[in-house]
């Protein structure tokens, strides 16, 4: 017989403490800073914090420094825990990755499916790669204030779901959110890609080389036309990862807080701020609403376990070892929190546009109900199957 740490191993799940209670800070901070940006935009006070949007900083609005350079640093770290998985981790082979990458795929055809059933033929259906996305961040930070009343199993999946659909995510940017490109500047971004590859095959051990390698490679690919966060990507999978001193290892440590801490909370302040109008209800009508969040509370959960269902039936994939049906779609519903990316993608699909606010709108309630029905679902199922598993008292 083997017990519940071989069967994991053997399933590619491997055996994990509860999360830390970061995880499930960073994800309440994340959570209290877009309300704030709520409340601050529609309160009295809502022309200081567009005024604080807007204002300069070396000739950028502080809207776009945080959008185009702070979400650089954001997508390095995505950038780093995606080359982990893809090197050691959930999606290090064909078995340990199947289920996850295939509820990835389910869950980003069936939101941009829904979300192109809804928009379709109107100005708002640009956004169809808004509820693409899992948020790693709030998601796992919802499954950490449950603690062990989630398995690690099913932890691991989804974080390995979120990485897997963050791939996706990262690849819809830069082929249909990316106008023109500048073939001089895409030249000089290979070029300095494959001096960065050449370091590190040199063993350049020193964390710096790569840093200013980066600072090169995000203005090269914020030249070119393409997504300067993109090059926060591209730098990840340039950076050394041998041993247990890596540079990689050093620079995620370096990052983890920060970017947890500090960057995706200001990204949140400085994009879930929308002035509501007052004929709310009209509003919600609108394509871009419906869209994001139908995409998201319906078409996330319901792509990602369907096509998990399917992975398992045809025997592609296996299910998590100890989990069940029920502990899967609770997951599934948490993979509809669309938020940062989903917020991101909006900005990218719909600039300065009054479709915007609304996707905005769509992204905030959708990402709000999946986090809500998703702990509350997980929570019964963990009453349920603890009372199942309860011995009665003999008298």
């Amino acid at each position: 017989m083997h017990d519940e740490a071989e069967l994991n191993a053997e399933e590619g799940y491997v055996s994990e403490k509860a999360p830390p209670p970061s995880q499930a800070l960073s994800g309440l901070l994340l959570l209290v800073c877009a309300a704030i940006a709520l409340i601050w935009a529609n309160s009295g006070w809502q022309e200081s914090y567009h005024h604080l949007l807007h204002a300069e900083l070396a000739g950028w609005s502080s809207l776009h420094f945080i959008n185009d350079g702070l979400m650089a640093v954001f997508f390095l770290l995505v950038g780093l825990e995606i080359k982990h998985e893809l090197q050691d981790g959930a999606l290090s082979s064909v078995r340990k990755a199947a289920l996850p990458v295939v509820g990835a795929l389910g869950g980003m055809i069936l939101p941009a499916a829904i979300y192109m059933a809804v928009a379709a033929g109107t100005p708002a259906a640009r956004g169809w790669g808004i509820p693409m996305a899992t948020d790693i961040a709030f998601a796992l930070g919802i499954v950490a204030l449950l603690g062990d009343r989630v398995p690690a199993a099913l932890r691991i999946f989804l974080a390995a779901l979120a990485i897997a659909d963050d791939i996706g995510a990262v690849l819809v940017i830069a082929i249909f959110y990316t106008p023109s490109v500048a073939t001089i500047a895409l030249a000089a971004t290979v070029a300095i890609m494959s001096a960065l590859f050449w370091l590190n095959r040199r063993h350049v051990d020193a964390v710096w080389p790569y840093l200013l390698g980066g600072l090169l490679l995000w203005v090269a690919v914020y030249k070119s036309g393409v997504h300067a966060s993109i090059a926060g990507v591209l730098l990840a999978f340039t950076i050394p990862s041998r041993g247990d001193d890596s540079v990689q290892h050093r620079i995620e440590q370096a990052l983890a807080k920060p970017v947890n801490f500090g960057i995706v909370p200001v990204f949140a302040l400085a994009n879930a701020g929308v002035t509501l109008p007052p004929d709310m209800a009209a509003f919600a009508t609108q394509p871009a609403v419906t869209a994001s969040a139908l995409g998201l509370l319906i078409g996330k959960p319901f792509g990602i376990f369907g096509a998990a269902w399917i992975a398992v039936k045809a025997r592609w994939a296996e299910l998590p070892a100890n989990c069940n049906w029920s502990g899967l779609f609770g997951v599934s519903i948490l993979g509809g929190i669309g938020f940062t990316m989903a917020l991101f993608i909006a900005g990218l699909a719909f600039g300065t546009s009054e479709q915007l606010d609304a996707a905005k709108i769509g992204v905030l309630c959708g990402s709000l109900f999946t986090g809500v029905i998703g702990a509350a679902f997980l929570a019964r199922q963990a009453r349920r199957t603890g009372a199942a598993t309860a011995v009665p008292s003999v008298g």
